[in-house]
């Protein structure tokens, strides 16, 4: 694996000029063909249903600071995309701080609109197209009681408005999985429209197959997008998502916490599939990689969370992360808590070994034929 550090322009957000207002994620849009699929998974996860929109058959679920909007509605945008890659996250919104004023530059600059047809009395959600031919929503109404919600929605009663959940805070990072060739035209789509630059590049490679991986960040330091795409050799990781999914698409979505061990504890509780722990090497190998980190280790093997970050000026600044087995077709969730004011590794340190246990799996369940490459 090779990863080229950031410059000290790309570590310093504050220098960047921020031409469309971002001001972090919105939310995420999702869509289910099958009924009730969704919705168990959101519970699972902590969320709870807080308001149903006026006209249409749309949900709001919400645990703290993040909002999962899920969309039922017949014969939309959203529908025909769950039609195409079943369970999934259809589409995602920016926040800005002109709405207008970013959409219409998005479209000077070559953007395609998509229009989201409306009722009476119902915001019009400017969007543009984004990965897999997903909306990509810029909205500017996002303040408690003058927001999208309090609009076009109906709050539930008796139910509060920013539960807590589990204790899952804030999007963190969605990941997005291109074909092989793509993952260039979808950061120049980041870069050209929202100013976003490169805060990482990976090239990981297993004994049968690899990919590559560039991480997007947006100039509010608050919107991460890594790009996954499969290496030259091919039948790896990614393109096995492709095929499942039915082409490009969001690949699984983090989720920042204060603790991680408390809510971890709470996933599993709630019968959230964890990935397994790695092996026991992996924590005995800890104080040698991160010497000085301080943390439980015992307490982290427990609950297979893995440790990434840096120790090396004596201050650690440390990313703790796990992820959940595939819950929405080949779609995962991430949960993740940076301690530290870390806000800019992956869990790099951590990409071989996951990387290398998911080939594993591959070879278990015949998905790899490890014949040709001894051919």
């Amino acid at each position: 694996m090779t990863a080229a550090p950031p410059s000290q322009a790309t570590r310093d957000t504050t220098a960047w000029e921020n031409p469309m207002g971002l001001m972090g994620f919105e939310f995420v849009e999702f869509t289910s063909p099958q009924p009730g699929v969704l919705e168990a998974v959101f519970e699972k996860l902590g969320f709870t249903l807080v308001a149903k929109h006026r006209s249409k058959d749309v949900l709001l679920y919400r645990q703290n600071q993040i909002n999962f909007i899920l969309n039922r509605e017949p014969h939309s945008q959203a529908a025909y995309f769950g039609a195409e890659h079943g369970p999934s996250a259809c589409g995602l919104a920016f926040r800005v701080k002109d709405a207008h004023k970013a959409y219409k530059r998005a479209l000077e600059l070559g953007a395609q609109p998509i229009e989201i047809p409306t009722g009476p009395m119902e915001l019009r959600l400017p969007a543009i197209k984004g990965i897999g031919g997903a909306p990509l929503y810029l909205i500017d109404r996002f303040e408690d009681g003058k927001s999208i919600y309090d609009i076009d929605f109906e709050w539930l009663p008796g139910v509060e408005q920013r539960p807590a959940g589990h204790g899952l805070n804030e999007i963190d990072h969605l990941t997005h999985n291109v074909y092989r060739g793509r993952m260039e035209f979808w950061s120049k789509f980041y870069e050209s429209l929202f100013n976003f630059r490169e805060l990482r590049y990976f090239d990981i490679q297993g004994e049968y197959t690899g990919l590559s991986s560039k991480a997007m960040t947006a100039p509010d330091g608050k919107i991460r997008i890594p790009l996954n795409e499969e290496a030259r050799q091919g039948g790896g990781q990614i393109e096995e998502f492709l095929m499942q999914f039915n082409g490009e698409g969001i690949q699984h979505i983090a989720l920042i916490c204060d603790s991680l061990v408390e809510v971890v504890d709470k996933l599993g509780l709630a019968g959230v599939p964890l990935a397994p722990a790695p092996n026991d090497v992996y924590y005995q190998m800890l104080e040698k990689r991160l010497p000085g980190h301080g943390q439980n280790v015992n307490d982290l093997q427990a609950r297979g969370i893995l440790l990434d970050g840096t120790t090396a000026d004596g201050t650690p600044r440390l990313l703790l992360q796990i992820f959940s087995t595939p819950m929405l077709g080949p779609v995962f969730f991430e949960f993740i808590e940076r301690r530290g004011d870390y806000r800019e590794g992956f869990g790099e340190g951590n990409f071989k070994a996951l990387f290398e246990s998911l080939e594993r799996d591959q070879v278990n369940r015949g998905v790899i034929d490890t014949g040709a490459k001894e051919a």
